[in-house]
């Protein structure tokens, strides 16, 4: 069956980085359009980043420049690196299967920016 594990979130001070991953299985990343979203307390889930079959990147305006969607066709993962964290960033992150259309989620990891 189709499953999503994230990880690599944590507590970081402001202007650190972290590096989420998504191992997949059940199917394969490079076959499928990927996402990964995020929901702060109090607000709804958003788009942080979502990557094209092809393997083109796609980015909210809030991550453009900061972060990186990849993937490691290999190894079945789907990466996000953030580099610059702000304490806006703070929320639980999940990967997608999908673009506009998300059938699958991950269970989220939480990504804390304060110091």
């Amino acid at each position: 069956q189709v499953q999503l594990v994230e990880s690599g979130g944590g507590l970081v001070q402001p202007g650190g980085s972290l590096r989420l991953s998504c191992i997949a299985s059940g199917f394969t990343v490079s076959t499928y359009a990927m996402s990964w979203y995020r929901q702060a307390p109090g607000k709804e889930r958003e788009l942080v980043a979502r990557l094209t079959i092809l393997g083109s990147p796609n980015y909210a305006d809030s991550a453009k420049g900061r972060f990186t969607i990849s993937r490691d066709n290999a190894n079945n993962i789907l990466y996000l690196q953030m580099n610059s964290l702000k304490p806006e960033d703070t929320a639980v992150y999940s990967c997608g299967r999908g673009w506009n259309y998300v059938d699958y989620w991950g269970q989220g990891t939480q990504v804390t920016v304060s110091s």
